[in-house]
């Protein structure tokens, strides 16, 4: 623990002063942009973002106004982790759930310092933990270590029940962190009303081992989520090339749907450097909040 917690500091002050160093001096927060309140209303203005129009307000004929809001002084972050066992896929100390484990570290220290309510949701297809948020480094280093003691009762993943957990779950408007692989399916209604409600952050860690398929002939594979094993033969046919495009397709729906959402996408591999594609994900979460 002492370990992965140096870690994860040298890499959230590395962010940080990176930010800060990009947004030469704009920056306030890794999360900023996220607790917005509403405050009033105003005439639309050319280039103003047809999203804010308040169409009640317009709609009585004295013109088009938008809705302005304000930053709230206190934000709540929740970090909704998939702990099913499809996580476990990696190499040791880099399984997708290793690496989920230090980029909730990382932002949940950040947050601390930033004077957020920190909240954990970790789900397979059951809540296997829930955190109700509070300020805190205190808060951080239980959330890791909440993490690093799972043990959770179920194999299986089901998105939409963990979506719909965080849907009724969170009341208030919050930055919500979603990680998963998103191996699943019938999950984007929950997902878009849960982009409706807060401000999302998608990101989907991937495994090679899970398209890099050799040549092998005949071979067991274990599903982990059902624990069976199953006799593949890896040399038939277009069977590793429709293994591949499967994942490939599964990643670019999800990546499409949150462009079309507003969803702040984010994919990685559990082989990468994560850190400058956090630091690419804040700094493009800041020009849209400047731009908006």
């Amino acid at each position: 623990m002492k370990e992965l917690l140096k870690k994860l500091r040298r890499y959230e002050i590395q962010i940080r002063k990176a930010i800060n160093s990009q947004m030469q001096g704009d920056f306030h927060s890794i999360f900023k942009g996220s607790g917005l309140e509403f405050d009033d209303v105003r005439p639309y203005q050319y280039g103003d973002d047809i999203r804010a129009i308040d169409w009640h307000v317009s709609a009585k004929g004295h013109g088009t106004f938008v809705k302005t809001f304000k930053e709230e002084k206190e934000q709540t972050i929740f970090f909704v982790l998939d702990v099913s066992a499809s996580q476990n896929i990696g190499s040791p100390g880099k399984t997708k759930f290793d690496i989920a484990t230090e980029i909730c570290g990382v932002l949940a220290l950040s947050g601390a310092k930033e004077s957020s309510q920190i909240g954990l949701i970790c789900y397979s297809d059951e809540r296997e933990k829930f955190l109700k948020p509070k300020k805190g480094i205190g808060q951080a280093y239980e959330i890791l270590a909440s993490l690093q003691r799972l043990r959770p009762h179920s194999t299986k993943t089901n998105l939409a029940k963990a979506i719909s957990f965080a849907l009724n779950s969170i009341k208030r408007k919050s930055v919500i962190v979603m990680i998963s692989d998103f191996i699943d399916d019938g999950y984007f209604h929950n997902l878009q009303s849960l982009a409706q409600k807060h401000d999302l952050v998608v990101i989907q860690i991937t495994d090679k081992r899970e398209t890099n398929l050799p040549k092998l002939g005949i071979i067991p594979v274990l599903d982990k989520e059902s624990n069976k094993t199953l006799w593949i033969n890896t040399s038939f046919g277009d069977f590793r090339e429709h293994l591949t495009n499967t994942h490939t397709t599964r990643s670019e729906e999800l990546m499409k749907f949150s462009r079309k959402h507003q969803i702040n996408y984010m994919s990685i591999t559990t082989d990468e450097d994560y850190v400058p594609k956090l630091l690419r994900l804040f700094k493009v979460r800041n020009k849209t909040l400047k731009t908006s």
